[in-house]
Formats: structure tokens, C-alpha cells, sequence
């Protein structure tokens, strides 16, 4: 019988149905992986064992019966600490838990623990490291998230995006992430930054089981991406206006991928971004720190010192941005996320890099949003999933974007694309 922590949702929630598998096992297979690999990953911020044994073992019935979930720490929960990646709140326990914990839970899930986010889940990395190789990153800010997934210490896990950091660890970690359209997902209970842009989205070993984890806790019937569709797909192989970053790894597999598919059926064509959607290049950040400084005023007023110096930088930033150029900004989103459902006409998707390479080295960095802010500004739903290794033996992931509010087809079209490229 294969270990338990190896399994995907999807695999483990049938087994626990058929009567093989009790969450109270697949709860000691995944701890017994924590215990192993913990102490060199550091994906958690809090852990406690014996909590999560409890919590297995009055799992509600539900469709995540018994399944760990990681919750990256930027989700409150009320029975562990709420942290935000920050030392300002360093032991600060909320009453109530998050929208996203709460439904997670109200549907069998057991959150395990709190997973490693960057300082307010934008910018000083935490310490985690990629399970693959613990010299690099596992990208952010949902690194915890990403890692632990990956290392099996739990099938499913909460990360969320404000540039790239649901996509970007995903596939770094060499998982599957979604981005869900914008609001899909409550926001209730979570440290928001960027209220234009901060997004919940999951992360999982499966397709399906972002499927079945994203809409468990949506209320959203985003169907079953395993079903074998009546056709096959349209898609746009999409460079975007950051193609300049993509390191030598990604441009050879954006070719590769582009291959795969039309040998399964796709119908390839090229596809690139009107310049109204390439000026999201200079607006995602202006809005985006501008919304976090405002969002981090009590911080600033009463923690300053306690900021790294990167964050303030971009703070400052955000703040010295004039009324005129934040408006500016925000018309920029609005006209580029009109613009979009006519830039993919007759298209089922894009496909498109998930990040500029694999994971770079060190752990100071969490790697560039590059190739993900502009989906992020969009409100679009995006899936990444695993496609390849680096010249390291790293992960390399392929992304899968489409309209908003599209995110059934958008998994669906994931799954086909994961399908073909093996």
C-alpha cells in the first residue's frame, strides 16, 4: 500500500469513503513526513501535533473529510496564531477564523498548521526552502504552502496572490496552483494588501483536487476536470510583454509545451497582448503598493522600526504616488480587464510561462512575478502545473489562463494541457 502522504486528495477522500483509509492515518503518515524533513524545509510557522490529531479525528463528514490542509499564515484561524509573516504580530491570536479556514472546515478539512508567508505576504522571504533543493527557494509569498505540498506534509493548501505568489511557488515546488477569478474565493479574515488584487487560491498535487478543494470552499461548481472533454482545445501560446525575462530554460519549454499540445489535437495559434493590457507593466505596482501602504497605516503609525527595509522602500513608494497617478493606474486596470475577453476571441486559452526559470539560487529571493502580475491585474483565472525540470533539476511550470469567471473551462483546459505534455 502506498504511503498515505503520497496520495493525492482526490486518491486519499476515496479511499477514506471506501472505509481503507481513516483521516486519523492519513493525519500520522503526513506528521510522520513532517517529522523527517521539517526541520531542514521550516514551512510552518505553527505545528502542533497533538492539535492535529484531535482535529483529524473529529473531522466532519464533508468533501475534504479528513484531508490536512496547509494554511498559509495571512488566513486567520482561531485556534493558532496569526502571524502575517511580520513581527509586529508575533503571537497575536484572532477569535475567529478566516472565511476560507471556517468553509474549509465546515467541509470535513483539517488545517494542520500555519504555513511560512513573506513579511505581510509581499516582501522579506521567511525560511523556507524548496523541497527539491534546499539551496533555493520555493517562491513566495506562499512558500510554505508550496513546499509543503510538495514534501507531502499535506495534500492541500490555502496560498494567495497579489502579483505571482500562488503560481510562481507552485510551480517552482513543482505543483499544481490556481488562481481562481478574482473574489471566487472570501476574503473575509484575511490580512488584506491590495484590495484590487489579492486573491485566495489553492494549491494541490492534482488539477482535480484544486477543483475539489477551491470549490468546496467557494460554493462555485467547477466541475470535474478529469472528464474527458468533446473536443479538444484553442489555445493561444501567449510570450506576454515580459517575454525579455524568460531565462533559457523557460524558452525552450514554451516551445516544447507548444509541440506537445498540437501533437494531441490543439489547435496552436500565436497570441500576443494588446499594448493596452502591456500597460499593466507600469500599473500593477503603483497600485499595488499604494493600496498596501494604505493598508498598513496602524503599522506605520505605531511599528514602523519593525518593517523591513524592503517593505518600507516599497511603502514610501506607494505613498508618494500622486492622486492623478493613482487614478491613472486604476483606469489602466479597468480598461485592460475590458480589453481582455477580446484579445482571446476564439481562443478556449493561453498558455504562457509560469515564472522567468526555475527556482533561483539562494534564499534571500523568492523569484519574480514577471510572468504573472499582469493575469493578477486581469481578475482572470490562472492554473500552473508541472511541465519539466530546470538545468538544476528544479521544477519548471506551464500556465494556463482564461476569462474571467471562466474557471471551470480554465481547470478543465489545465487538466487536458497537463495530460498532454505528460
Amino acid at each position: 500500500m502506498p504511503d498515505p502522504a503520497s496520495l493525492t486528495a482526490t486518491e486519499a477522500i476515496g479511499q477514506i469513503r471506501a472505509g481503507t483509509l481513516r483521516p486519523e492515518a492519513l493525519m500520522e503518515a503526513c506528521l510522520a513526513r513532517i517529522a523527517a524533513r521539517e526541520p531542514q524545509m521550516r514551512a510552518f510557522t505553527y505545528l502542533d501535533p497533538d492539535q492535529a490529531r484531535l482535529a483529524a479525528a473529529a473531522a466532519l463528514p464533508g468533501p475534504l473529510h479528513g484531508l490536512p490542509i496547509g494554511v498559509k499564515d495571512v488566513l486567520d484561524t482561531a485556534d493558532m496564531p496569526s502571524e502575517y509573516g511580520s513581527p509586529i504580530w508575533r503571537g497575536w491570536r484572532p477569535r475567529a477564523d478566516s472565511a476560507p479556514v471556517a468553509w474549509a472546515r465546515a467541509a470535513g478539512g483539517v488545517a494542520i498548521g500555519k504555513t511560512v508567508t513573506t513579511e505581510f505576504a509581499t516582501r522579506k522571504p521567511g525560511p523556507t526552502a524548496n523541497p527539491r533543493n534546499l539551496g533555493h527557494p520555493p517562491g513566495g509569498s506562499s512558500s510554505g504552502s508550496a513546499a509543503g505540498v510538495a514534501a507531502g506534509f499535506f495534500p492541500l493548501a490555502y496560498g494567495t496572490q497579489t502579483a505571482g505568489s500562488i503560481i510562481r511557488p507552485a510551480a517552482y515546488c513543482g505543483v499544481v496552483g490556481y488562481k481562481p477569478s478574482f473574489g471566487t474565493i472570501s476574503r473575509i479574515g484575511m490580512k488584506i494588501m491590495s484590495d484590487s488584487l489579492d486573491t485566495v487560491g489553492v494549491m494541490a498535487r492534482s488539477v482535480a483536487d484544486c477543483a475539489r478543494f477551491a470549490g468546496a470552499v467557494s460554493g462555485v461548481d467547477l466541475g470535474d476536470p478529469e472528464a474527458k472533454p468533446a473536443r479538444a482545445p484553442r489555445i493561444g501560446i501567449c510570450r506576454s510583454p515580459t517575454w525579455d525575462q524568460a531565462q533559457p530554460e523557460t524558452v525552450a519549454l514554451l516551445d516544447r509545451v507548444a509541440g506537445a499540445l498540437g501533437r494531441a489535437g490543439g489547435v496552436m495559434s500565436e497570441r500576443e497582448l494588446p499594448p493596452g493590457i502591456a500597460a499593466l507593466t507600469a500599473a500593477h505596482p503603483v497600485v499595488m503598493n499604494n493600496e498596501s501602504a494604505r493598508a498598513l497605516g496602524w503599522e506605520l503609525a505605531t511599528a514602523r522600526d519593525q518593517i523591513s527595509e524592503g517593505l518600507r522602500e516599497r511603502l514610501e513608494f506607494g505613498l508618494s504616488r500622486s492622486e492623478v497617478e493613482v487614478a491613472h493606474a486604476h483606469a489602466v486596470f479597468a480598461a485592460a480587464q475590458a480589453a481582455f475577453p477580446l484579445a482571446t476571441e476564439g481562443l478556449d486559452v493561453l498558455v504562457t510561462p509560469s515564472a522567468p526559470g526555475q527556482a533561483p539560487r539562494g534564499l534571500e529571493w523568492t523569484g519574480d512575478p514577471a510572468f504573472n502580475f499582469i493575469w493578477t491585474s486581469l481578475h482572470v483565472p490562472c492554473v500552473t502545473v508541472p511541465a519539466g525540470e530546470g538545468p538544476d533539476g528544479l521544477p519548471l511550470g506551464i500556465q494556463i489562463v482564461g476569462r474571467q469567471g471562466d474557471d471551470r473551462a480554465v481547470l478543465a483546459w489545465a487538466q487536458w494541457v497537463a495530460a498532454a505534455i505528460g
